[in-house]
């Protein structure tokens, strides 16, 4: 088993399948479906790649696919623009002058 029952997982869900999105999205983000990717604690012991229900932080049940268990967050700001990496010093320069 990946998981056991009360790990903390992510979830996958479809929203809305390629066919059920807006024509006034772009034709490449047509094709794709909309998912929502949740973070819960699961209900019974599962594999990656079940559908599986998880109770989320704030209480709500949900029913998805399981993606990852003891998932990290792994989010940032991006590459830094080279174009404004050194404003701040540029800035600083002129309010001197």
């Amino acid at each position: 088993m990946d998981a056991k029952k009360g790990d903390w997982v992510q979830i996958r869900i479809v929203v809305l399948k390629p066919g059920e999105r807006s024509e006034k999205l772009p034709e490449d983000t047509q094709k794709v479906p909309l998912e929502l990717r949740v973070k819960g604690f699961i209900e019974r012991d599962a594999n990656k790649g079940d559908q599986v229900d998880i109770i989320t932080y704030t209480g709500r049940k949900l029913n998805g696919t399981l993606v990852a268990v003891n998932p990290e967050y792994g989010h940032d700001f991006g590459r830094p623009v080279p174009e404004l990496v050194n404003i701040g010093r540029e800035l600083r320069q002129i309010l001197q002058e």
